[in-house]
C-alpha cells in the first residue's frame, strides 16, 4: 500500500508495490466480445521482481487463427484452462493496494475491467485505482527512440524477452523495463510515486490540448 502521508513528502519508488500485468486475448475489442486467454502479473518492489500470478484462461469462444499465429495459444491449450471467474479472486488478491502497470495499460486494464464486470460484483477500479503505463513513461523519458513498443524499449534497456506475446514473458520484460524507466525518472529529478503521478498527469493534460481531431497511426511505434 502506498503511504501518501510519508514525512518526506512522497513515497520513494523503492517502497511502491508495482504490479506489472500482461494479458493475451482473442482480439482487440474488450467490450465487443473479445476475451482474455492468458494473464500474468509480477510484483516489482525495491527494484526486485517477484512472480505473482500466471494462468491460461478459457475464453469461452474460439481463438482466431491469426491470434494463435501471434501468441501460440490455440483452442486446445485453453480447453481445460480455468474460466476467468475461477481465477478472478486469486488475481484480485494480487491487485489490491498495488499500482497497476502495463505496456499500453489502457489495453490490459480494459480487458481485465471487462472480465471483472462480467463475473464479479467488485469492479477492477475498486481493487486498485492507480495505474502506470510504461508506453507513456517511454514517451517522456525515451523520446529519442523511433519506436516505443515493448520490443524497442526492452532492447534499449538490454532486456531479452523470453516468451514474446505470452503473458508471463511480456510481464517479466515489462517489469525490467519499468525498473529502467524509474531510474531514468530519478535522473530527471523525479524520485517519488506522487511526483511521477503529477508529472504524468500534466503530460496527459498537455496532450489533450494538442491532440488533433484527425486520427493518426502509431505505425507500430507504441503498444504491446
Amino acid at each position: 500500500m502506498i503511504d501518501s502521508t510519508s514525512p518526506t513528502g512522497g513515497t520513494p519508488f523503492a517502497e511502491v508495490p508495482f504490479l506489472v500485468v500482461d494479458v493475451e486475448t482473442t482480439g482487440v475489442s474488450a467490450w465487443a466480445g473479445d476475451r482474455v486467454t492468458e494473464v500474468a502479473a509480477v510484483l516489482v518492489k525495491g527494484g526486485e521482481i517477484h512472480e505473482a500470478f500466471s494462468s491460461l484462461v478459457n475464453p469461452g469462444r474460439p481463438i482466431p487463427y491469426f491470434i494463435t499465429g501471434l501468441t501460440g495459444i490455440d483452442d486446445a491449450m485453453v480447453r481445460d484452462a480455468p474460466r476467468f471467474e475461477e481465477i478472478a479472486g486469486e488475481l484480485a488478491q494480487h491487485l489490491v493496494g498495488r499500482v497497476f502497470v502495463a505496456h499500453n495499460a489502457r489495453f490490459d486494464w480494459g480487458f481485465l475491467s471487462a472480465e471483472y464486470t462480467r463475473v464479479a460484483s467488485a469492479s477492477l477500479d475498486s481493487l486498485t485505482d492507480q495505474q502506470l503505463c510504461t508506453v507513456r513513461l517511454a514517451r517522456r523519458y525515451l523520446a529519442h527512440l523511433p519506436r516505443r513498443n515493448l520490443d524497442a524499449v526492452a532492447n534499449h534497456y538490454g532486456v531479452e524477452i523470453d516468451g514474446r506475446h505470452r503473458a508471463l514473458g511480456d510481464a517479466r520484460a515489462t517489469a525490467h523495463v519499468l525498473i529502467g524507466l524509474l531510474k531514468d525518472a530519478e535522473r530527471h529529478g523525479v524520485h517519488t510515486w506522487e511526483a511521477l503521478d503529477e508529472v504524468m498527469a500534466r503530460r496527459t493534460s498537455r496532450a489533450r490540448v494538442k491532440r488533433s481531431a484527425m486520427p493518426r497511426s502509431t505505425d507500430g511505434r507504441e503498444g504491446g
